[in-house]
């Protein structure tokens, strides 16, 4: 329950959602999104993510140095809308599950690129995951870039968060700006 932990919440419509949660991360806040089933396998694919800035210089220090807690060798992966991939990265097919390494084409997205410039990327579309592909098209009405940093939700040595009550745990102990869990928006007080 929300009232175990001293955070604020707020309900939001869901036509609200994705243009709230797109601001901030046009703002470089860093935002966990608890989103419908959880995934299994070894990738968060958008449903229990730590979503991000793949631009912004200061997105990969913050979550290495106080989420994290990563050696800074170790890259993060972006989340693309399918039938844009081509634009930022050199792939011409699907890549829904994280499991192909290929070139950044948009080196201004610093925070998702390894330093051989490559990436792990995500390739996602409506019929995939409709709440991430709703955001990932906001976040490209406001930015321009239908791209997201992507990162399983939970903090070091923990698995990824599974119920509601694990993800207000891993928000009210990490450094996240907000949390969107479902259409409810948690802040700290």
């Amino acid at each position: 329950s929300i009232s175990n932990f001293n955070l604020s919440f707020k309900f939001i419509p869901e036509n609200e959602l994705f243009v709230i949660a797109a601001k901030f991360i046009q703002q470089e806040k860093i935002i966990g999104w608890f989103q419908g089933r959880s995934e299994f396998g070894p990738r968060a694919l958008g449903n229990r993510s730590i979503l991000a800035n793949p631009s912004s210089h200061s997105t990969k220090y913050i979550l290495d140095h106080y989420m994290k807690c990563r050696d800074r060798y170790r890259p993060y992966a972006p989340v693309v809308i399918e039938e844009k991939a081509n634009k930022y990265f050199d792939i011409n097919d699907s890549s829904p599950v994280m499991m192909r390494n290929v070139n950044v084409l948009d080196k201004n997205l610093v925070a998702v690129q390894h330093i051989d410039g490559t990436a792990r990327v995500q390739t996602v579309n409506e019929h995939q995951n409709r709440k991430l592909y709703q955001l990932l098209l906001e976040v490209e009405n406001i930015t321009d870039v239908p791209v997201l940093l992507n990162t399983s939700f939970n903090r070091p040595g923990e698995p990824i968060v599974e119920s509601p009550n694990d993800a207000l745990s891993s928000f009210s102990e990490g450094c996240l700006d907000y949390l969107f869990l479902g259409n409810i928006l948690i802040s700290r007080k």
